[in-house]
């Protein structure tokens, strides 16, 4: 049992009678009454997201969980197969455990989230970011600068981004994937 000055990023509580992973929180300490903290969590059966306050010392039931490296081979429609890096097992999860499956390309290595009870995967954690290559994009308009630009560009895995104007086809850019987000362009 924890509780919930113990809420962190990634963690994955009990609740409602299913397993959620917290994908925000916020610690607050209003100027009059208790604290609390307030959360996003994310249901790793249905990929629903849900807002919920804990009040402070508030009891939460964290599941225990194991991290494992798994690298993305291919999809099915909604299956994607991965296989341990460790000792080659392969495993089949669900689209809805996926974070961002559009910014994912073949050969991917992963961190999946396994409940030690049941050894079954909770969820994926996609790296910090992840470098694609813009396969479609318009060519930017001269004199078009006056603000920061951005163009939609579809990527290598079919996920389109905004990027700035000076950013062709071919070009390799980094995404952050927690938010989806264009960082940089890479040199070569």
């Amino acid at each position: 049992m924890a509780t919930s000055s113990d809420i962190r990023k990634g963690l994955c509580i009990r609740y409602n009678n299913d397993i959620y992973k917290i994908i925000e929180f916020l610690h607050v300490k209003p100027g009059k009454g208790p604290a609390f903290v307030r959360t996003k969590l994310k249901s790793v059966t249905t990929g629903k997201v849900i807002d919920n306050t804990f009040s402070a010392g508030h009891k939460i039931d964290d599941v225990r969980v194991e991290t494992n490296k798994f690298q993305y081979l291919y999809n099915e429609g909604e299956i994607y197969h991965f296989m341990n890096t460790d000792d080659y097992t392969q495993i089949r999860l669900m689209k809805n455990l996926l974070d961002t499956p559009e910014l994912m390309k073949e050969g991917e290595v992963v961190t999946v989230l396994i409940n030690t009870e049941d050894n079954s995967p909770l969820s994926v954690e996609m790296p910090a970011h992840v470098v694609l290559q813009v396969v479609s994009t318009e060519p930017g308009v001269k004199g078009n600068t006056a603000t920061n630009a951005t163009k939609p560009a579809i990527l290598e895995t079919g996920a389109e981004v905004n990027v700035p104007l000076f950013i062709n086809e071919g070009d390799k850019i980094r995404i952050d994937t927690e938010k989806g987000q264009y960082q940089e362009r890479m040199k070569d």
